[in-house]
């Protein structure tokens, strides 16, 4: 009696194990159809996206997730294969194919997301099917298979982000639920009601807990960029109160000054009897000199003041002006001489470089006034190849200089020459000449932006 009830169940397993075959190529016939519809919807896009994004993430940010994945996946890949043979009497080829599938879908979850869940959910499925019903064990899900998918709605949640988490969780549950309900074995819902109970409760868990901290992740982020825009709204709101306040102590200091000596000026003749002709004209154009710096004062508050001012007002100086700028040169006893080469004329100066040189001439030509009144100076303007050289060479002083400042002033007429040439990318050279005097020698790009 015992030998046939053994006959019995012996047959009554292989007719089990015969429709066994039928069932996973059911299912992998079935996920030959889905998988060409995941590949359209995740399609080469999700790759390059998931690409950039990688590429725009420090290595550190990136190359975490692909450690954790990784870890998961060879760690689970041998238990779910070992303990579903020896545990569950599953098959081993079956057993072998489904957990490197699980295992996969781990690493996948970080490249195709919805493909890798497709992967993931056919190895559950399989491994559903293949546990036999007198086996004992836990179903539809072993336990390192529970721990697998659980891990695998956490990946989900890391990397792909809430919405995407969510509709995997929910897929997962509907999976085990239709699984249990149509198991071709014949079990029923009852016999998986532990892990249909589990399950939820643990991938909830997981779930929650990795949406709880990308969500402290993305406030904290938040925060850093609010206290960086703080912090440059600051900063700009410094730097405007400073430009402010130069432009203020800058009016203060010199607009009186320069007013008094317009007003000075331009009633000298009313206040001095019998004035001379020339001495009148003299008086005359040092009131114009102290109405044009005022102007250009004025332009230079402006600019101090608002930064999306049109600081111009007048024609920006260039070499056109050289003339009026060696009649006040001469006029204050310092006689120069002026060598214009013709291709200069003909060449297209940019306006920033033919302000530079004006400036840069200006500057020279205050400094002989101050340091070395009387002496002769020579300009030379030439173009060189691609650019524009020019030179401020003046003798040693015909007269004793006499400061017209204090001592310990600074002095900045050298530092403001360099860094004009330094913003139109030239190169600058000064300092004293062998034989007596000094030498500014500047190159400009005549092809430099403007």
């Amino acid at each position: 009696m015992a030998r046939a009830e053994t006959k019995q169940e012996h047959g009554r397993r292989r007719l089990m194990l015969s429709r066994l075959p039928r069932a996973v190529r059911a299912i992998g016939h079935a996920f030959g159809h889905v998988r060409p519809v995941v590949a359209r919807v995740a399609g080469p896009a999700a790759g390059s996206v998931a690409g950039l994004g990688r590429r725009n993430r420090p290595v550190l940010t990136w190359l975490l997730p692909w450690l954790i994945a990784g870890f998961l996946a060879f760690t689970l890949l041998p238990l779910n294969v070992t303990l579903a043979v020896t545990q569950f009497d599953v098959l081993p080829l079956i057993a072998f194919v489904a957990g490197i599938a699980q295992s996969a879908a781990l690493v996948l979850i970080l490249l195709r997301p919805r493909a890798a869940t497709v992967l993931q959910f056919v190895a559950v499925a399989v491994f559903a099917v293949a546990i036999p019903p007198d086996s004992g064990s836990t179903w539809p899900l072993t336990v390192t298979g529970l721990f697998t998918l659980v891990a695998h709605i956490a990946l989900v949640a890391a990397w792909a982000g809430r919405r995407t988490a969510l509709v995997t969780w929910s897929g997962s549950v509907l999976l085990l639920t239709v699984v249990a309900l149509l198991d071709p074995r014949g079990r029923t819902l009852t016999d998986g009601l532990t892990m249909m109970i589990l399950y939820p409760i643990l991938s909830t868990l997981a779930l929650g807990a990795v949406l709880m901290i990308r969500g402290w992740q993305e406030v904290r982020r938040e925060l850093a960029d609010a206290r960086h825009d703080v912090e440059v709204e600051q900063s700009q709101r410094a730097v405007a109160e400073e430009r402010t306040r130069i432009a203020r102590e800058l009016h203060d200091v010199v607009a009186h000054s320069m007013s008094v000596i317009h007003m000075q000026a331009t009633s000298a003749s009313y206040r001095i009897k019998d004035l001379d002709p020339e001495s009148k004209a003299e008086f005359a154009r040092i009131a114009a000199g102290a109405r044009s710096t005022m102007r250009e004062m004025r332009q230079l508050l402006a600019v101090l003041r608002d930064e999306s001012a049109d600081p111009e007002l007048t024609p920006v100086p260039g070499l056109g002006r050289l003339p009026e700028l060696i009649e006040s040169a001469g006029r204050a006893g310092v006689p120069v001489e002026l060598r214009e080469a013709e291709t200069v004329r003909e060449a297209a100066l940019p306006e920033s470089v033919a302000l530079a040189a004006y400036r840069i001439i200006q500057e020279s030509l205050s400094n002989v006034i101050r340091h070395a009144p009387g002496a002769r100076t020579t300009i030379c303007l030439d173009v060189e190849g691609p650019d524009l050289v020019l030179t401020v060479v003046n003798d040693a002083a015909a007269q004793p200089a006499q400061s017209m400042e204090g001592p310990g002033r600074a002095s900045h007429g050298l530092p403001g020459m360099r860094e004009r040439v330094r913003l139109v990318g030239g190169s600058l050279t000064a300092g004293p000449r062998a034989e007596g005097g000094y030498r500014v020698e500047a190159k400009l790009p005549i092809g430099g932006d403007e």
